[in-house]
């Protein structure tokens, strides 16, 4: 697996990188963004944070916003950040290029409905196809962390939840919590999924967490430990995040979530960059 670089600067000691690979899972061109701290440089394997990031957004959003290298950069952590979904003329987009569907709004499920099911695959790329290629390429470990913010911490959650051999822990900061709930991940799913909600219930983190320790065989395996922030006075919060289901599917299961809610702050990077280096250090606790 080849990837070609497309941008590099010096960050705190360590490098910020763009590149850009041909995804076979996705059928197209696809961009990540990958800051690789000083201790690289030396061949020591570090860790990976993976960042999914939300609607509208691409690979720089959270590297030119978050201000997440210099904490990185002092606990040895890398971070790669996949663009959305899947790009390029030939991908099919929505009807009227809607920010909350199609381009830039992959929703980090596998669709199962044409035409999207050719292309939107972002769950299986974010879960397998990055995560291979970056280890081939990189002085990275196969010690994964992932977070996101809305769209994708929902993606986040969902991918720890569904795969915790693979990730020490997962954090997020306002994410759309309870998709098959709220207009946008029902818009999302719908079109992705089709109509029967039991296909949708797969990719809510709400629906997961719920049943991730009530169903389990005993003993209990593994569960990822999870941090949550979500602002205050964010605008999307009571019709489209719905925090409180999130806290009610952990109440319910006694799954090891910390919510937090964070009184004025909103939906922006001004948020984010507020309260990264918290998630940054929840990480590298968890990944030692």
């Amino acid at each position: 697996m080849n990837a070609v670089n497309i941008s590099s600067n010096k960050s705190f000691g360590g490098w910020n990188k763009q590149y850009s690979h041909f995804s076979e899972v996705l059928g197209c061109q696809m961009r990540f963004a990958i800051y690789l701290p000083p201790q690289t440089s030396t061949g020591e394997k570090v860790p990976v944070l993976y960042w999914l990031s939300g609607l509208t957004c691409t690979d720089e959003n959270f590297m030119h916003k978050a201000g997440a290298q210099r904490v990185a950069a002092e606990l040895g952590i890398a971070i790669v950040a996949p663009d959305t979904s899947p790009r390029g003329e030939e991908i099919p987009d929505d009807a009227e290029a809607a920010y909350d569907f199609g381009l830039g709004a992959g929703f980090y499920v596998n669709a199962t409905q044409a035409p999207w099911s050719k292309h939107y695959q972002m769950y299986d790329y974010v879960v397998k196809e990055l995560p291979e290629l970056v280890e081939s390429l990189f002085s990275v470990s196969s010690r994964r962390a992932i977070s996101g913010h809305s769209m994708g911490g929902h993606g986040a959650l969902v991918v720890a939840l569904k795969n915790a051999e693979r990730y020490a822990s997962v954090s997020a900061f306002s994410p759309i919590s309870n998709p098959v709930n709220c207009p946008w991940g029902q818009k999302a799913l719908r079109n992705y999924l089709g109509d029967d909600r039991q296909n949708w219930a797969q990719y809510d983190a709400s629906e997961l967490m719920k049943a991730s320790v009530s169903d389990l065989p005993e003993p209990v395996p593994r569960l990822v430990p999870a941090l949550v922030d979500q602002g205050g006075a964010d605008d999307f919060m009571v019709e489209q995040l719905k925090p409180e289901a999130l806290e009610e599917a952990a109440n319910v299961s006694g799954y090891p979530l910390e919510l937090r809610r964070q009184d004025g702050y909103d939906h922006s990077y001004f948020f984010i960059a507020s309260f990264i280096e918290d998630h940054l250090r929840f990480h590298a606790a968890n990944l030692k």
